[in-house]
């Protein structure tokens, strides 16, 4: 029981102070997983990165579920998946019901929060890249796949890559080929996988199938939202536009509506696809909202249970092995790109900025601090002195 009991609580602080986006989610959870709790090494942590890559769905949420089931089975993973969404569920159902006269405007704590993600981050890639590319050829990849993704950054693209470094890493890198000590980690029936994948797909089939015979909003909502949550690829901001194709000319939000619970989400923390709670809440209340969030979040959840077993034998394989030593190098590029755009383009505007950013970098990097507290410290810090600046 206690060990079920930490993994929510951790996950459920990580929540709370996850401010920035899934690239600085990534980071919050190698500070807080690898880093502080050793629950697991850099190297399957980067692993589970390069899987969720190929997944649809919110690649950090996925990681976040993927970790909570190597601590305590499938009620781990959801434990882990409540803990770090509850709290932005929660702020974006309350903005659901006040969105028309809130106004987010240009606020000193966003801002703050905005320059806190790039101390993260930074923090994160640093350690990453020292681990992960530690020669020159996994440093090659490392800069060639953050320069194309910077040059062409579009989620077709990142896959891309991915695949190549693969491939580099399967033929390139066979002297560094060791022996999976990780092999045991994922102890999941295949029954179970097989069972999960099977209701993936069969949700997917038969869901628009009842939707379109049955003119019920409860069917809409789970029908939309799971649709939508089964085909992102690219992360929590490439479900907007899909969700807005679907839910403005049905007339189940107006536009303006949509556009405010944009807004809002930007300013809470944890994953972006908790959107679906504000959309839910506004279509149809706490009852819309429950099942919303659900329905978009059910895919991970069965994809994950579906592959890790699987997974977990393919990359016992030699050159699996090898081709996922060069996948991680190039998931560290891809973080470099995605810190700079939108993470780092967005969060320093100003000397002021980089100044704070770099304290609290320097929090991280050489005094050790963890995550929450430096977000805690950067936010005051950065009230006050923008004020006297």
């Amino acid at each position: 029981m206690s060990r079920y009991l930490e993994i929510l609580f951790v996950a459920f602080r990580l929540g709370l102070t996850s401010f920035g986006g899934p690239v600085a989610h990534l980071g919050y959870f190698q500070n807080e997983y690898v880093e502080r709790r050793n629950w697991l090494t850099n190297q399957m942590y980067a692993d589970l990165i390069a899987l969720c890559q190929f997944l649809p769905g919110p690649a950090s949420s996925q990681v976040g579920i993927s970790i909570g089931i190597l601590r305590g089975g499938i009620l781990g993973g959801i434990l882990a998946w409540i803990g770090f969404t509850l709290p932005s569920v929660i702020a974006l159902t309350v903005f659901a019901y006040y969105v028309v006269t809130y106004d987010l405007g240009q606020n000193v704590f966003i801002d703050a929060l905005k320059v806190v993600a790039v101390a993260v981050v930074a923090h994160a890639i640093f350690n990453m890249g020292t681990k992960l590319a530690p020669d020159r050829k996994r440093q090659g990849l490392l800069v060639f796949s953050a320069v194309i993704l910077l040059l062409f950054p579009f989620a077709s693209v990142q896959i891309i890559i991915l695949l190549v470094a693969a491939l580099v890493g399967a033929f390139l890198l066979t002297e560094h080929s060791q022996p999976n000590t990780d092999q045991s980690l994922f102890q999941l029936p295949k029954k179970v996988s097989a069972i999960s994948l099977s209701l993936f797909v069969g949700l997917l089939a038969i869901l628009p199938i009842l939707n379109s015979i049955f003119n019920n909003i409860y069917l809409q909502i789970a029908d939309t939202f799971y649709r939508v949550g089964s085909i992102v690829f690219g992360g929590g901001h490439v479900v907007l536009p899909l969700l807005e194709r679907e839910l403005v000319p049905d007339n189940l939000v107006t536009d303006e509506l949509f556009l405010a619970g944009y807004g809002a989400a930007q300013a809470v923390p944890g994953p972006l696809f908790t959107f679906a709670s504000y959309l839910g809440t506004v279509i149809h209340g706490i009852p819309g909202m429950l099942l919303a969030t659900i329905a978009i979040f059910l895919p991970s959840f069965l994809l994950i249970i579906g592959i890790l077993p699987f997974w977990q034998k393919l990359r016992s394989i030699p050159y699996v092995g090898t081709g996922l030593l060069g996948v991680n190098a190039a998931v560290v590029g891809i973080l470099i790109a995605t810190f700079y755009q939108p993470i780092f383009v967005t969060g320093v505007s100003s000397a002021l900025d980089f100044a704070v950013a770099l304290f609290s970098f320097a929090l991280l990097q050489f005094y050790k601090q963890p995550a929450w507290l430096v977000v805690i410290v950067t936010v005051v810090v950065y009230v006050v002195t923008s004020s006297i600046f």
